[in-house]
C-alpha cells in the first residue's frame, strides 16, 4: 500500500514536471506581458490540480490496462494464425476507438455548426447532427481501413515510407478536386483522430503484433500505424465532402 502511494506520488510529480512549461508560459504572458491578475484564480488552481490528477490517472491506466491488453490481444491473434480475424479485430479496434474519440466528437460538432452557418447544410439541429455523425463515421471507417492496411504491412514486412509517400500524394491530388469548405476539416480530422483513446491501443496493436511475428522488429515494424490512422481520414473526409 505504501509503495503504491509512493509510486502514485512520483507519477503526480512527473505530471507536474510535464505541465510546468505551459504553466510558466501562461503565467509569464498573463502577469508580465498583459500585466493582469488571473481571473478566478481559485478556479484556475483547482482546475490545474484536477488536470494533474486526471493526467496521472490516465497515464497509470494506460500502463496498467490499455497497453498490456492491446499487446496481448495482438499476440493472441497472431498466434491464432487467422488473417481474417486479425483484420476484423484491427478494423473493429480502429472504428470503435475513433467513434469514442472526444477530440473527433468536438471537431465534428464544430464542423457541423460552421457548415450550417455557411449554408452548406440546413441550419436545423437535425441536419447538423446528421452531418456531424456522418463525418464521425467517415473518419471511423477510415481509421479502421488504415489499421487493416497497417496490419497487412506488418505481416508482409513492407517498408512504411512508400505507403506514406503514396498516401500524401493522393491527398494532394484529391485536394484539387474537393470543395474548399471541406479541405480544412479533412486536414484537421487527420490530426484529432489520433488522440487520447486511439493512440494507446493502436500503438499497442502494432508493437504486440510485430513482437509476435517471427522476423519482425518492433522498432522498425511496430510503429507507423498511427501515421496510417492520421493519413486515411484526410482522404476519406475529402471524398465525403465531395459526395455531400
Amino acid at each position: 500500500m505504501v509503495a503504491g502511494f509512493v509510486s502514485f506520488g512520483r507519477l503526480i510529480l512527473g505530471t507536474l514536471r510535464d505541465l510546468a512549461p505551459i504553466i510558466l508560459v501562461i503565467a509569464f504572458f498573463q502577469l508580465v506581458v498583459l500585466r493582469q491578475p488571473f481571473p478566478n484564480l481559485e478556479n484556475v488552481l483547482l482546475g490545474l490540480v484536477l488536470v494533474m490528477l486526471g493526467l496521472a490517472l490516465f497515464v497509470q491506466g494506460l500502463e496498467m490496462a490499455l497497453f498490456p491488453l492491446g499487446e496481448s490481444m495482438a499476440n493472441a491473434f497472431a498466434q491464432k494464425g487467422s488473417l481474417a480475424w486479425l483484420f476484423a479485430f484491427a478494423f473493429a479496434l480502429g472504428f470503435g476507438t475513433t467513434v469514442a474519440e472526444p477530440a473527433l466528437i468536438a471537431i465534428a460538432d464544430e464542423a457541423a455548426r460552421a457548415a450550417a452557418e455557411a449554408g452548406v447544410v440546413a441550419a436545423d439541429p437535425a441536419a447538423r447532427a446528421d452531418y456531424a455523425l456522418g463525418l464521425r463515421y467517415t473518419v471511423a471507417v477510415a481509421v479502421g481501413v488504415a489499421l487493416v492496411l497497417g496490419v497487412f504491412r506488418i505481416v508482409k514486412g513492407w517498408p512504411i515510407q512508400y505507403f506514406i509517400i503514396g498516401g500524401y500524394t493522393l491527398v494532394v491530388v484529391i485536394t484539387g478536386f474537393a470543395p474548399d469548405e471541406i479541405i480544412g476539416v479533412a486536414y484537421d480530422a487527420g490530426g484529432v483522430t489520433t488522440s487520447t483513446v486511439t493512440v494507446p491501443l493502436v500503438a499497442a496493436l502494432g508493437i504486440g503484433l510485430s513482437s509476435a511475428i517471427r522476423g519482425r522488429n518492433p522498432m522498425i515494424d511496430g510503429f507507423g500505424l498511427i501515421a496510417f490512422a492520421s493519413l486515411t481520414p484526410m482522404i476519406f473526409v475529402l471524398v465525403f465532402g465531395m459526395a455531400v
